[in-house]
């Protein structure tokens, strides 16, 4: 398991690399090429697009086997990444934007791909661990892969990324096809899901999913939301360069890392949704410490943003992982994560208007919704866990049942007990 777990956090290294180097080199190309900021901006909006559709690319996932697919996507992306050595002039833009749209519908797949493929290749008790590791692999090369992409565009121009960036999925399909797989029974034609609705149903069905999610839908739209204010804090209220905006995203790519590195560890000593509830309360304090008129305070701020946003991610995935039927495993991997990046596509737009009536205000509201989705949400979490201890002290139920919050306790191929959870389809 120790070896699998090494092959996928590989993977996030090369394809985090390989993808924040071309996704930046994207933009300044464009740019270079048409002298237009707009279309610039247009390259980012191609890439987040295509997770609107996650639901029906997830199913994909459920009707083919999962890691050939993962490997003939990552294959398909090298190719069309070299298209781009026939961008010679304005006139070949398009390319671009055809690239950066085949990069947004590779991460849907290969994420909800490496999501359904996890639980087959390592124990349940493992998840949260490599997780989190995989999500500071991805925020690390976050930090260094622009850098280096940026130089070898000004040193040699945009074909020497992109022959970079088209090695990296090459190289993660060898990784793939290194993993070794547990060995599953063949999923019978009337137990394969059927219908884009079947994953939200597993969501909606599952508890700890349905908490986990909207967290993480919440943390990151917020996320999403603060941007323009963030930007209003800097230029405006602390007078500061825009150069500095440098510093705190580096400041929140070192929160992501040391974040990702231990929330597995709190994933197996609590669980996801009290995990998830953490994250999303970190994220908030962040907001209303960016308030005080104090730029370490805003460096800090970042670091702690960094921090809680990919506690609340790892938190819904690794819930994913743990409480859905192998079978469905793609669908509802896919539909998580349209419920949790989708809402950020309208949360930008939102909060670039609503920052005209004040940056403050429009970090406190952002706090404000945050603390709302906690407070809901840990008051559902103790009053569940409190009736599941009224039940389990009754002398008809006998011992104790399991906690299915907990990563470590709940299987993703046992047969689930309690009446709000469907069958377990064995996959």
């Amino acid at each position: 398991m120790r070896r699998n777990a090494a092959l996928f956090i590989a993977i996030s290294l090369l394809s985090g690399f390989g993808s924040s180097a071309m996704s930046l080199v994207a933009g300044i190309w464009i740019l270079d090429l048409t002298d237009s900021a707009s279309l610039a901006a247009l390259a980012g909006l191609c890439v987040y697009a295509p997770v609107l559709g996650g639901p029906w690319l997830g199913g994909l996932l459920d009707r083919a086997p999962r890691r050939p697919l993962v490997m003939a996507v990552n294959l398909a992306l090298s190719t069309v990444l070299l298209s781009l050595l026939m961008v010679r002039g304005p006139g070949q833009t398009w390319l671009i934007f055809l690239v950066s749209c085949a990069y947004g519908l590779s991460y849907v797949l290969i994420d909800a791909g490496e999501t359904a493929l996890l639980p087959s290749a390592l124990s349940p008790t493992e998840l949260g661990d490599v997780n989190g590791w995989r999500s500071s692999a991805q925020e690390g090369m976050k930090l260094v892969a622009p850098l280096v992409g940026a130089g070898l565009y000004a040193w040699r121009g945009g074909h020497a990324v992109v022959l970079l960036s088209a090695a990296m999925p090459v190289l993660v399909t060898v990784l793939y096809a290194a993993v070794r797989l547990k060995r599953m029974p063949p999923v019978r034609p009337a137990d394969r899901p059927r219908g884009v609705r079947a994953g939200l149903a597993v969501l909606l069905a599952q508890r700890a999913l349905r908490v986990t999610v909207v967290l993480a839908a919440v943390s990151i739209a917020m996320s999403g939301f603060t941007t323009a204010a963030n930007y209003a804090i800097v230029t405006t209220e602390l007078g500061l360069p825009t150069t500095f905006l440098g510093v705190l995203l580096s400041a929140q790519g070192a929160g992501s890392v040391v974040g990702g590195l231990v929330v597995g560890r709190l994933i197996a000593r609590w669980s996801p949704v009290t995990v998830g509830v953490a994250g999303t309360t970190l994220f908030a304090v962040s907001c209303l410490v960016r308030c005080l008129p104090w730029w370490p305070g805003t460096v800090a701020a970042s670091v702690v943003a960094g921090i809680g946003l990919p506690w609340a991610l790892v938190a819904a995935v690794t819930a994913v992982q743990t409480h859905t039927p192998p079978a469905m495993l793609g669908r509802v991997s896919g539909t998580a994560n349209t419920a949790m990046f989708g809402p950020v596509a309208l949360a930008i737009p939102l909060g670039s208007a609503f920052v005209h009536l004040g940056e403050r205000l429009t970090l406190g509201t952002a706090a404000a919704i945050c603390l709302a989705s906690v407070v809901g949400a840990a008051h559902r979490h103790l009053t569940w866990r409190k009736a599941e201890r009224t039940s389990t002290a009754s002398p008809e139920r006998g011992d104790r049942l399991p906690d299915p919050d907990r990563a470590t306790g709940a299987s993703a191929h046992g047969t689930r007990c309690r009446r709000d959870r469907p069958t377990t389809v064995r996959g």
